[in-house]
C-alpha cells in the first residue's frame, strides 16, 4: 500500500524558509515522478512543483527562483525547500504521486505553512 507522509511546516516570518519532506512507503520516489501541491483557504489545490523519475523538475510560475524540489533515492523521500516566503504562500502543502499500475493518485495528509508577522 502506497503511503506519504509529509512533514517540516510551520509559522514562518515573510522572507523567511522551510523544508518540507515527504516519506514514502517502498522504491516510489526512486521509480515515479514526485509533485507537491497546495491549497489556501477558499481556493482549489494548485501544483506547485514536479519531479520525474529521470530527475527534470518544473515549478509554478508562482515559485519559481523561489522553491526547489529534489528526492533522496535512498531515503525514499522527496523535499521541497522555499525560500522567500510570502504571505500567499500560505496553505496546506501535499505531496502526490500517480502509480500507473493502480491507475490512482495517492495523496499525503498535508502539511501548514503559514507565512506570517
Amino acid at each position: 500500500q502506497v503511503q506519504l507522509v509529509e512533514s517540516g511546516g510551520g509559522l514562518v516570518q515573510p522572507g523567511g524558509s522551510l523544508r518540507l519532506s515527504c516519506a514514502a512507503s517502498g522504491s516510489i520516489v526512486r521509480f515515479n515522478t514526485m509533485d507537491w501541491y497546495r491549497q489556501a483557504p477558499g481556493k482549489q489545490r494548485e501544483l506547485v512543483a514536479t519531479i520525474t523519475s529521470g530527475g527534470s523538475t518544473s515549478y509554478a510560475d508562482s515559485v519559481k527562483d523561489r522553491f526547489t524540489i529534489s528526492r533522496d533515492n535512498a531515503k525514499n523521500t522527496a523535499y521541497l525547500q522555499t525560500n522567500s516566503l510570502k504571505p500567499e504562500d500560505t496553505a496546506v502543502y501535499y505531496c502526490s504521486t500517480f502509480i500507473a499500475v493502480d491507475f490512482r493518485r495517492y495523496w499525503g495528509q498535508g502539511t501548514q505553512v503559514t507565512v506570517s508577522s
